[in-house]
Order: structure tokens, then C-alpha cells, then sequence
């Protein structure tokens, strides 16, 4: 199978900083490839090197053929591309906002108006056609910005974490529009931070974390990585005597909050004997589950962080420094 994308060595500084550290991968003709990770890991900004936005500061990237650093003109005319924030014009009408797009790739304005009107149904908005866009919900933006991109019958389509925000009927709209896409053969670029978004769209997926590719493949093929159910325990007591008595039936791993998680076969069957084995070692516990792995399981093996926690602790951290201007 063709690769439509080959990013060799990536690496994005910021001063200091850096912000991609070394990405390389490749991306099939055809298929929906995810990055996956929490807010801050490096998603964007690799978007941005892959679409010409943003300029690498090493390494190099072929798009549709094209080095995003030599031919990036090149790379634009083969791309289209849905920012994080939307960039339609809220006051023309979606149609408008279709054919503006579409004379700006030079297109005739009769191949436009074909096209605008096959996309506009595409994405179950040909009844909004003569609408203002101000009058959209957030869920119809998103579709009327997937709808421009696909203007210029890109060989490529970049969706930058395309559902942030929406409610989850506008969520499942978009879903459908991406599995459309998929149906058609269009090769999609999706940045996400949700687990269950990357695992039902995704034929292959990176998990991205500070700027590094941790693990790649398919979502079962990284969920085998985990392999085992996963007994997660909480407690109060003593995190070593816990970890020491239950590492006999399985890898024993502390995890923050005082949460030990166990990769076990079969739970359900041996939860009975877990909780007769950690009575006497001076532990009271509040909380037992199971569950088969997951992509945040996969996050959690590889990271010793859950994905969970990282978006908490972002979203914690923007929260601090928003009060801080305030002040």
C-alpha cells in the first residue's frame, strides 16, 4: 500500500522547548491515522509541520509526495485541513463560504458550485445551504468545515481534534461524516484526545506523549501490548506490603492516589482469592473493578500516567494560569 505521508525525524523547538521530539512514522493511502495523547503532547504542532503551518526546525516530511519544508506551496495544493478553531466566515452563508474557498484553489466557478452542492449534501447540511453560518450549531460548523476542506479533492484531509467541544449528538454526526470519508477512500489525519473517538475511527494509531511516539498500530494491536485483564484496587495502608503480597499473581504496578493495578487472567474468577490475600497485610480496601484493557490502559503501561489524569492535571494548570493574569 502507497504512503501518502513519510515523516522522517520531526523535531520542533521553541527556544528551550521542544516541543516534537523526533517523530517519524508513515501514513497509508486510504486509511484513518490518529494521534493520540493529552493536551500539550505534541499533536498540533506536528499537524501544523504537516500541513506548512508550522516549520520544522529538523527533520523533514513528505506529503502527497511533497517535502513540507522544500515544496510546501506543493503540499497546500494536495491538503485540505480543519483547524482546531473554526474559520469559517459566520457571515456569509455555507454555500458562500464554499465557493469563496473553492475560487481561492482556482477552481471555475461552475466546477465549484458542482462541487459545493455534492459536499454540502455529503455532510447533511444541503438544507442549510443559504443559511448564515452564525446561525450554525457548533456541530454544523464542524461539518461545513470538513465540506471546504474536501473542496479541492484533497489526497489528504487533516482534522485537528475535530469534535472538542461538540455535544455528543453533533460528535456523532462528525463521526459519521469521518466514516464516510473512510468509505470513499479519503487518507484523514485526526488529532484527538479522546480514547473512544481514536478506537472506533482509527485503523492505525500513535500514541503521542511529550513529544514522543511512545507505541504504533491498530487499537487491538496496542491493546495487546496490555494483554491482561486489570484489577485496579484502592486502598489505605501501606503501598509496599499491598504491592509485595499481590505481585505473586501478577505484574503489580502503584499508581497515583493509592491505587495499585494488577494484569491478571481472568479476573472475575480470581477477584475472591485477591481480596482473602490481601486481608493481614495491613491495607483497608475502598474500591476494587476490573476491566478488559483499553486505550488509556495502553497509555497508563507505556507512561505510568493515565490519560485521564494528564488531561486533569492540564486542565488544572490552564485553570492556574488564567487566575494568574487575572490577579
Amino acid at each position: 500500500m502507497v504512503d501518502v505521508i513519510v515523516a522522517e525525524n520531526l523535531v520542533k523547538r521553541y527556544g528551550d522547548f521542544e516541543a516534537v521530539k523526533g517523530v517519524s512514522f508513515r501514513v497509508r493511502r486510504g486509511e484513518v491515522y490518529g494521534f493520540l495523547g493529552p493536551n500539550g503532547a505534541g499533536k498540533t504542532t506536528t499537524l501544523g509541520m504537516l500541513t506548512t503551518v508550522i516549520k520544522p526546525t529538523s527533520g523533514d516530511a513528505l506529503v502527497a509526495g511533497y517535502s513540507v519544508s522544500r515544496e510546501p506551496w506543493k503540499v497546500r495544493e494536495r491538503i485540505g485541513v480543519v483547524f482546531q478553531e473554526p474559520t469559517v466566515d459566520r457571515e456569509l452563508t455555507a454555500m458562500e463560504n464554499l465557493l469563496v474557498h473553492g475560487l481561492i484553489h482556482g477552481l471555475s466557478r461552475r466546477d465549484v458550485e458542482r462541487r459545493a452542492r455534492e459536499l454540502l449534501e455529503f455532510v447533511g447540511l444541503e438544507k442549510f445551504a443559504r443559511m448564515q453560518v452564525k446561525r450554525f450549531s457548533g456541530g454544523m460548523v464542524r461539518r461545513l468545515e470538513i465540506a471546504r476542506a474536501l473542496i479541492n479533492v484533497p489526497e489528504v484531509l487533516f482534522l485537528d481534534e475535530p469534535t472538542t467541544g461538540l455535544d455528543p449528538q453533533s460528535r456523532a454526526k462528525v463521526w459519521d461524516v469521518i466514516r464516510a470519508l473512510k468509505r470513499e477512500g479519503v487518507t484523514v489525519f485526526l488529532t484527538t484526545h479522546y480514547m473512544d473517538e481514536a478506537e472506533k475511527l482509527c485503523d492505525r494509531i500513535a500514541i503521542i506523549d511529550r513529544g514522543v511516539i511512545v507505541a504504533e498500530g491498530s487499537p487491538e494491536e496496542l491493546k495487546k501490548m496490555v494483554g491482561s485483564d486489570l484489577v485496579y484496587i484502592e486502598f489505605e495502608g501501606d503501598p509496599a506490603r499491598l504491592t509485595a503480597r499481590l505481585s505473586e499473581y501478577g505484574e503489580a504496578r502503584l499508581l497515583r492516589n493509592n491505587t495499585l493495578v494488577l494484569k491478571v487472567r481472568d479476573a472475575p474468577s480470581l477477584l475472591p482469592e485477591l481480596l482473602k490475600a490481601v486481608e493481614g497485610v495491613g491495607v483497608r480496601v475502598k474500591s476494587v473493578r476490573y476491566s478488559r484493557p483499553s486505550l488509556d490502559d495502553v497509555f497508563l503501561h507505556l507512561t505510568g500516567r493515565s490519560l485521564r489524569d494528564v488531561e486533569a492535571d492540564w486542565r488544572e494548570a490552564l485553570r492556574m494560569r488564567i487566575r494568574a493574569r487575572m490577579r
